[in-house]
C-alpha cells in the first residue's frame, strides 16, 4: 500500500506498536512517519502531507483535539483521514471530534489485530 501514514502519540511504545501494526497491514516502511504531539504532527504535515493520521488525544504541547481543530483550517489537509487511537472516553469530546471529520476510533488498550483491522479499513476507504 502506498499510503503515507503519520502516527501521533506521546508514547514511544505505542508508536512502535502502531508502526508494527501498519506495516503488517501493508504500509510501506518509508511512508510511515511519527510525531510526539499535535504541534510536531502539523510541522511534519507542512513538509509532507499524509493520507492517514493515527492520533492520540491526550498529549502534551498540543493535544489531539487542538490538532484536529487546526487541521480543519488547512485546505491542503482536507482529504486526510484521521483515526483516534486513545484512552479518551468523554462522549462529548469524541462527538466533537467526529463533527470535525474524525472518521474512526480505537480505544486503548487495544490488541495489535484491532489496529491492523482499523488501518486496513482506512486503506479501503482511500481507494
Amino acid at each position: 500500500m502506498n499510503y503515507r501514514i503519520l502516527l501521533v502519540d506521546d508514547s514511544p511504545l505505542l508508536r512502535a506498536t502502531a508502526r508494527r501494526a501498519v506495516l503488517q497491514a501493508g504500509a510501506a516502511p518509508e511512508l510511515v512517519r511519527e510525531a510526539q504531539n499535535g504541534k510536531e504532527a502539523l510541522a511534519a504535515l507542512a513538509k509532507e502531507p499524509a493520507d492517514i493520521v493515527l492520533l492520540d488525544i491526550n498529549m502534551p504541547v498540543m493535544d489531539g483535539y487542538q490538532f484536529v481543530e487546526e487541521k480543519v483550517k488547512l485546505p491542503a489537509l482536507a482529504a486526510m483521514k484521521v483515526a483516534l487511537v486513545t484512552t479518551e472516553g468523554n462522549k462529548k469530546r469524541l462527538e466533537r471530534m467526529s463533527q470535525l471529520g474524525v472518521t474512526h476510533y480505537l480505544r486503548k488498550p487495544f490488541e495489535p489485530e484491532e489496529l491492523r483491522a482499523l488501518v486496513c479499513e482506512l486503506f479501503q476507504g482511500k481507494q
